[in-house]
């Protein structure tokens, strides 16, 4: 059983990594109405690579199936409301992609290449080079896609596109798109200033809306947390 506090701590970070990536929801995200070509010659790609299109602030991936098709993990919040496989097999637009975020579920799914890619840059087996690890034969990548197909927990930290496309690749599920953001959050805890504008921010909560536990514990814990972890 998890620890609750660990449990606790990880929601927040997820939440805050979010935040951070919002940019990623609102601009060239699936679903959007506005038009698209297809401009990708699938005839480079082979069967098992990875596919990136990198995005404002996220990269996303998927596995390269073979005729036009491409497996990624996509949160929807669709697929927590039906079970209708001709409501969801839509591309997933903005409002269920950030609900399925929120949510915690998501499905690896298979879409066309210009469906995953929506207009961005294909990059193809960038990770073999910025992982600099040894990937398994293409064959084998495509069929390990092919069986983690269908619905799945989410998590922006723990569990997402990235994870998907190097358990895939590498055997080795990891994410340096998550590890980033964590040593980011790693350096804005240990400044110094993180502690001050927090106090001051749980004073202001004090001041508008009273001394109570719900505003007096946070002013109290954040603070002392982040001066006890600088």
């Amino acid at each position: 059983m998890k620890n609750p506090m660990l449990q606790a701590v990880s929601l927040l970070l997820e939440k805050l990594l979010l935040i951070y990536n919002f940019k990623l929801f609102s601009v060239g995200a699936p679903g959007e109405d506005k038009a698209r070509s297809s401009f990708h010659d699938i005839n480079s790609f082979h069967r098992g690579d990875v596919l990136e299109v990198p995005r404002t602030h996220l990269t996303h991936y998927g596995i390269y199936l073979g005729d036009n098709r491409v497996a990624h993990m996509m949160p929807d919040v669709l697929l927590a409301l039906t079970a209708d496989k001709g409501l969801t097999k839509n591309v997933v637009s903005n409002k269920r992609l950030i609900l399925g975020v929120i949510g915690r579920v998501a499905s690896i799914r298979v879409d066309t290449v210009d469906d995953f890619a929506y207009g961005g840059k294909i990059l193809v087996n960038h990770l073999d080079k910025s992982l600099n690890k040894k990937p398994l034969l293409n064959e084998e990548v495509a069929q390990r896609a092919e069986k983690k197909l269908g619905i799945t927990t989410y998590s922006l930290l723990w569990n997402n596109c990235e994870h998907f496309v190097t358990y895939c690749r590498f055997d080795t599920a990891v994410s340096p798109q998550a590890d980033k953001f964590c040593e980011i959050l790693k350096i804005i805890i240990r400044d110094e200033r993180s502690v001050l504008a927090s106090a001051l921010l749980g004073l202001a909560s004090v001041v508008c809306l009273g001394l109570a536990s719900y505003t007096a514990l946070p002013a109290i814990l954040i603070p002392f947390c982040l001066w006890m972890a600088g």
